[in-house]
């Protein structure tokens, strides 16, 4: 089984889902992913994998949700999905990715217990 966390070390829910990998004893390859954002095709699996529509991924209360006008309507999912490539604050924390058996899941650690239903 691989698991990647798409972790933020100060944010409170990122660093106690990382914990509750590490007490299920997971091994997990650590993203810190406003260091090393993920790519536009990366970003878009993981929100197929979430069932999720970019503006549910994102934060929308940071400023450069509001700055960069991102409550349009009208605007795509590339177009939303680009911005929070180019603006990683965006995106929600923490993101677990798991794969076994063939088989990928992802989970948002809000709250961090919700990663368990991934997990073998």
């Amino acid at each position: 089984m691989s698991t990647t966390i798409y972790h933020n070390p100060r944010c409170s829910k990122s660093r106690q889902t990382l914990a509750l990998l590490n007490d299920n004893n997971i091994e997990a390859n650590v993203v810190e992913y406003l260091n090393t954002p993920p790519d536009t095709a990366t970003l878009g699996e993981i929100l197929d994998l979430l069932h999720l529509e970019p503006r549910q991924l994102m934060r929308t209360h940071e400023a450069e949700y509001k700055d960069n006008n991102l409550g349009d309507q009208s605007l795509s999912r590339e177009q939303l999905i680009t911005a929070m490539v180019a603006h990683p604050r965006l995106i929600e924390r923490p993101i677990v990715i798991t794969e076994y058996n063939g088989k990928r899941q992802a989970a948002i650690g809000r709250p961090p217990e919700s990663v368990l239903d991934i997990l073998p």
